[in-house]
């Protein structure tokens, strides 16, 4: 049986609490129907592997899910489960968290389970249950379409609602629908329903937190305004307070935003970044002092640290954990190609690449961009991206969809070539590098399917065989690392 969080508990909390007695949690039948359909699953997998196609998540919880369609419902009854989810940093803050979890159970790391590969559909978070039958808490990734269904089935203890943007509109459509369907599922489960640790920075995501029983809320300083221009709850244009200050219209110059036609308007944060560090409820501003590069990953630090907290977790303990992960699913990984030494990067929509392209630091960049399904098939959105920042630097443009790029850059004025092939496109970046020494890497922003090629080309996704080495990262790599060879 599940047990209830208790947000004012001091770490230790979930050391000492008695694990479930999984058996009784379900019917003779249903488990019997669970063994078989996941040992068929564990089949399909190992093949995966055998033949080089990833670690086997996606297709193990496929067929799982096709033999006991009730899987994702059945598995999600048993753990105590944190949810993340959100357009941009899903993956990161999961591993940050379930870091935190890990810490704090310390010799009882087997009590906890986790989909670290990002496979956050139904199937991918049934797949990664079934892996860890014995696990009594779950952090889970979970897809936006999907969290309406994890409230209902897998009565989360916490929920964290990370951010709304732009991202795969032939799948996703307007995210207005997705908050919607977050706001009427957080409004049936009622009291019963998580803690919802919540970006009040962003308009959505306020709106759809605002039927929730209990709401952490966490200003997360966001950079990207650009699809929060209206109020969700009634059309208007949002107006944008200055910070003492700090004049203009820039993303990131405001200190609240505010609907002038309607009450809705930026909630006080309990948890708020300031810059490089973070404010806690009792005043106090701590650095996280994270291994993961960027301010966004500040803001998913204090996502993170506040759903570590609602869990009964100690900020001190969860800090230790967040900076034990280095490359979280392959992000910020460095790796060889061949003769070139190149650090990883991803990103999947307008909003991802505002937080990307200012950690570029090499010249010339890799640029590679594609548009299967999991990238989204549409990339309009490239003219969102505000690549005249690159001005001055070389750019390799490649993927399948490096022609829409080079039109793209030609407009911003950057200087390019266009090298579809990856492989290629490495070898042209790292022309004149020498594997040898350590300081020269090319720096690699990819669209989600490039991104995992990548991972596989140098060999970090499980499964996979490297043509090459890895190079071990300015910090000892994270345990934590794995992958997943479909979204």
């Amino acid at each position: 049986m599940k047990s209830t969080v208790n947000g004012d508990s001091a770490g230790g909390a979930l050391v000492s609490q008695q694990e479930p007695d999984h058996p009784a949690s379900l019917r003779q039948a249903d488990r019997v129907r669970l063994r078989f359909a996941t040992w068929l699953g564990d089949l399909a997998a190992l093949a995966s592997r055998a033949l080089g196609k990833g670690s086997g998540a996606s297709i193990r919880g496929q067929v799982l899910t096709k033999l006991a369609p009730d899987a994702f419902q059945l598995l999600l009854r048993e753990p105590r489960v944190l949810a993340v989810s959100g357009t941009n940093g899903k993956t990161t803050t999961t591993h940050l968290l379930a870091a935190v979890i890990r810490e704090e159970l310390a010799g009882a790391s087997g009590r906890l389970v986790t989909n670290a590969d990002g496979a956050n559909l139904r199937y991918g978070i049934a797949s990664a249950l079934s892996q860890a039958r014995d696990a009594d808490i779950a952090v889970l990734e979970t897809d936006e379409r999907v969290v309406s269904d994890m409230i209902a089935y897998g009565n989360p203890e916490v929920l964290v609602f990370l951010n709304f943007s732009r991202d795969q509109l032939d799948r996703h459509h307007e995210i207005k629908a997705l908050g919607k369907a977050w706001r009427f599922a957080l409004g049936k489960a009622g009291v019963t329903g998580p803690v919802v640790i919540a970006n009040a920075a962003d308009p959505l995501v306020v709106w759809s937190a605002q039927t929730a029983a209990k709401v952490v809320w966490v200003d997360t300083a966001l950079l990207w305004s650009a699809d929060s221009a209206l109020c969700p709850a009634c059309g208007s244009v949002l107006r944008r307070v200055p910070a003492p200050g700090a004049g203009g219209d820039q993303p990131g110059s405001y200190l609240r935003w505010d609907c002038p036609a309607c009450p809705l308007t930026q909630p006080e944060a309990e948890y708020s970044v300031r810059g490089p560090l973070i404010k806690l409820p009792d005043g106090r501003l701590i650095d996280p002092q994270l291994r993961v590069p960027g301010s966004f990953n500040i803001s998913n630090a204090a996502m993170a640290l506040a759903a570590a907290s609602a869990f009964g977790v100690g900020v001190e303990t969860a800090l230790k954990g967040m900076r034990k992960v280095v490359s979280p699913a392959g992000r910020y990984a460095t790796a060889v190609f061949g003769q070139t030494r190149a650090r990883l990067l991803l990103a999947k929509n307008p909003a991802g690449w505002a937080e990307a392209l200012p950690l570029l630091a090499s010249d010339p960049v890799v640029l590679a961009i594609d548009s299967v399904a999991a990238d989204g098939k549409d990339v309009s959105w490239l003219w969102d991206v505000d690549y005249e920042q690159l001005a001055g630097r070389q750019v390799i443009c490649s993927g399948p969809r490096a022609q829409d790029l080079a039109v793209r850059l030609s407009h911003a004025g950057v200087e390019h070539q266009i090298v579809p092939d990856l492989r290629e496109a490495l070898d042209v970046g790292g022309a004149d590098s020498d594997p040898a020494e350590p300081a020269r890497v090319v720096d690699v922003i990819a669209t989600y399917t490039p991104f995992q090629a990548l991972l596989k080309m140098a060999g970090l996704l499980p499964g996979s065989k490297p043509p090459g080495r890895r190079l071990p990262p300015s910090t000892p790599q994270s345990a934590d690392t794995t992958h997943q060879e479909q979204r």
